[in-house]
């Protein structure tokens, strides 16, 4: 049998090697924050994607949050106009318009800026940068790509919690307040929770029934919620407000119906959901503009 020589193995590597890069995903290009309104972090790449159309409510159809709106859009306009603004959670029942109104803030704040320009066409003042739950760990790389940059940008994590194993809120911790380079100036961090102190209550519940120094644990726990400037409440609406959202989305949209119908098929609607709430509200008009043959845009 003859031996190959090393020489000889050299075009077998190079068509293995092609073959693995062509295997191998492709980092999509990252995107600069000129480029449009609003971003998604991936933390994987390295890397900044515009998001072409963003999935949003209009600031004037939520209903039953007006004094949250009205604190969190006055915070993003003094953000917007470079003076001091705080950190925000917005922690509270499930489907109350926490996300939607992060999303309908910056939209608002930049139509505004838009207008005072005398419709320039220029983007807007802020840039909207979505970060994932699970990406948390990569916000100190994150942060020291938008440090410098001359766009001012809100960081927004969706349904932020934290479990007993989960130590990333340390890195958290370190980034809204702490650490010698501490949060740049020209990024703030919007977060959205169902928890107050993003963690369960059986887990701080756990470390004052177990640690030796009781109140030093819990407080290492719980101060992270501490970090955020602004804390929001939503609570469950009742159901005037539901009804107000729903025949808000229903004149917005053009869903012609006799108001003690539409009510009384929202109600019957919401019984089904187990509950009211934004979410089910809108719900049911997609439900019914599906059957009246309208389009919601």
């Amino acid at each position: 049998m003859t031996e190959r020589r090393p020489e000889d193995l050299v075009p077998l590597l190079r068509r293995v090697a092609d073959a693995l890069e062509r295997l191998a995903p492709v980092a999509p290009p990252s995107a600069g924050l000129d480029s449009a309104e609003a971003f998604v972090w991936h933390a994987e790449a390295g890397t900044l994607e515009a998001v072409a159309r963003v999935n949003r409510v209009d600031y004037v159809l939520l209903k039953g949050i007006a004094r949250q709106a009205e604190i969190l859009l006055e915070n993003t306009r003094r953000f917007a106009a470079g003076l001091p603004a705080n950190n925000a959670l917005l922690w509270g029942a499930r489907g109350m318009g926490k996300s939607s109104l992060v999303k309908a803030v910056h939209a608002r704040v930049n139509e505004e800026a838009r207008d005072n320009a005398e419709k320039s066409g220029a983007r807007g003042p802020l840039a909207l940068v979505e970060i994932h739950r699970e990406d948390v760990p990569s916000l100190p790389g994150l942060l020291r790509r938008l440090r410098g940059a001359k766009r001012r940008c809100i960081l927004f994590c969706d349904d932020l919690s934290f479990t007993d194993a989960d130590t990333s809120y340390k890195s958290l911790k370190a980034v809204l307040e702490g650490g010698i380079e501490g949060r740049p100036e020209n990024v703030l961090f919007y977060a959205t929770s169902n928890r107050r102190h993003l963690m369960p209550r059986d887990m701080i519940e756990n470390e004052r029934s177990t640690a030796i120094h009781t109140s030093e644990a819990v407080e290492e726990k719980v101060s992270l919620s501490d970090r955020f400037g602004l804390w929001l409440g939503f609570h469950n609406c009742d159901q005037d407000t539901y009804f107000a959202m729903v025949e808000g989305y229903a004149r917005r949209y053009g869903l012609e119906l006799p108001a003690k119908t539409l009510r009384a098929e929202a109600s019957e609607w919401s019984i089904t959901r187990g509950g009211r709430s934004g979410r089910v509200a809108w719900q049911y008009i997609q439900d019914l503009a599906g059957r009246l043959g309208k389009r919601l845009e």
